[in-house]
């Protein structure tokens, strides 16, 4: 990586310049909507998805400062006319994070370091034909790479954080079948009802508490040390905000001391992303369609996930898995057959806090927001970082903006003008603070 040197100043006048252009874009807004407004003749356009049509409430960007109204949207896919929030689907997950990386390249015009893109619109699906590219330009594209920075994390709060972990996971179907469709009123008897096999399976799962019941499941996991822990007992994260967003009265782990909030938030923070956990997504396969109708399904398919933390493999989960249900299903003496595909495993990911480019962006965001980050370790899943880490051997850091509120992959998904403006100053000053590391 080619570095330039630079100075304070350089850096004070690209804040200053981002600020002015920001205010030249809200004034253009405001008087497109004006005139939208009166070309419109008072009429609402015509709806043209399914998304019901919605109208948002004021919020407040920051604590303090002037209050915004939302304009109402009819479009998940039309981005919303806004003062405080863009809403529309992928602003947050992951345009929004993208534009905001573009705009500080376009606010430093001069470059400190050397900055190469790669931009991928299918991680949700699995990122299709990336890996078969990635080791195409393995020894090209990526030859002079010194850092690989993913954007496409939220914060746990309005604070800001960096990414250093992110689950595995493992999809699996298990699937009943019995003799071919019978009507419930004769053939009944024939064989034992799918109902009874759907009572057994969460329970042979998880238990009330959520912890999972799979043998051996919990054994490649890494002991926490207490220098881990202090990572957890600086993060902000809202509980009573938490509560109210989900409309939950309390919460499915508890610590020794109940009563002690720090505690709590602590088990939480854990429990969200560093343990493995069990979910069960639907069944298909039984009748669904509204009426009524007596006859008995041939087959019904359980989707469920695990997801998986460091030291955990896919392969070793699999037979885990398939090995218990396999026994617990045999003890039943059912006349049913019972088929356990392992459809899919991504392998977690974890990386050294202290690599240089995490410290680089700990500098930015102390330069930017005035603070210390939260470091993170997200519950979710992105396959492709740990295949980019593994194929590259390169240092990964994944340094989002979104917040977390955008219901990401939701009709309602947001990022903030806040975190959208605050965000791209970090990313320039990242990159001058990567060019003194």
């Amino acid at each position: 990586m080619e570095v330039r040197s630079h100075d304070i100043k350089s850096e004070e006048e690209m804040v200053k310049w981002r600020r002015n252009r920001e205010e030249e874009q809200v004034s253009e807004l405001k008087n497109k909507e004006q005139n939208q407004a009166e070309t419109e003749d008072g009429l609402a356009r015509k709806k043209r998805s399914t998304v019901n049509f919605r109208r948002r409430k004021e919020e407040i960007t920051e604590p303090g400062k002037s209050a915004c109204v939302l304009k109402a949207k009819q479009d998940s896919f039309d981005l919303g006319n806004v003062l405080c929030s863009l809403y529309g689907r992928g602003t947050s997950d992951d345009k929004g994070q993208v534009l905001a990386i573009l705009n500080a390249i376009e606010a430093l015009q001069e470059l400190p370091v050397n900055v190469k893109f790669l931009l991928e619109g299918m991680e949700d699906v699995g990122s299709q034909g990336l890996p078969a590219l990635l080791e195409q330009q393995n020894t090209t594209f990526f030859s002079d790479v010194d850092y690989i920075v993913v954007t496409d994390t939220p914060w746990l709060s309005s604070k800001p954080g960096i990414t250093y972990g992110t689950r595995g996971n493992s999809y699996f179907f298990l699937e009943i079948s019995i003799i071919p469709v019978v009507f419930s009123g004769h053939e009944n008897y024939l064989s034992k009802p799918l109902q009874s096999h759907l009572d057994f399976f969460p329970d042979s799962l998880v238990d009330s508490a959520g912890q999972i019941l799979i043998p051996g499941i919990y054994e490649a996991v890494a002991p926490l040390t207490e220098k881990e822990k202090k990572l957890y007992e600086g993060n902000e994260y809202d509980l009573d905000q938490i509560k109210a967003k989900y409309g939950i009265k309390h919460f499915l782990y508890k610590t020794k001391l109940y009563d002690i909030y720090i505690f709590i938030l602590e088990e939480l923070l854990l429990r969200r992303s560093r343990y493995p956990s069990l979910s069960i997504h639907g069944i298909t396969g039984a009748f669904s369609a509204p009426g009524t109708k007596t006859v008995i399904p041939a087959k019904v398919i359980v989707k469920f996930s695990i997801r998986q933390v460091p030291n955990m493999k896919p392969s070793v989960v699999e037979k885990q898995v398939t090995d218990y249900l396999t026994k617990k299903f045999a003890e039943r003496k059912s006349s049913n057959s019972v088929k356990i595909t392992h459809v899919r495993g991504a392998k977690p990911w974890l990386s050294d806090i202290n690599n240089p480019q995490f410290l680089a962006a700990r500098k930015a965001i102390k330069r930017v927001f005035g603070k210390e980050p939260d470091m993170i370790r997200v519950g979710g899943t992105i396959p492709i970082v740990t295949y980019f880490e593994e194929l590259t051997g390169k240092s990964i850091m994944l340094l989002g903006i979104g917040g977390p509120d955008d219901a990401t992959h939701g009709q309602d998904e947001k990022i903030s003008r806040y975190n959208f403006i605050e965000g791209t100053k970090l990313y320039a000053a990242f990159l001058h603070k990567l060019a003194t590391i």
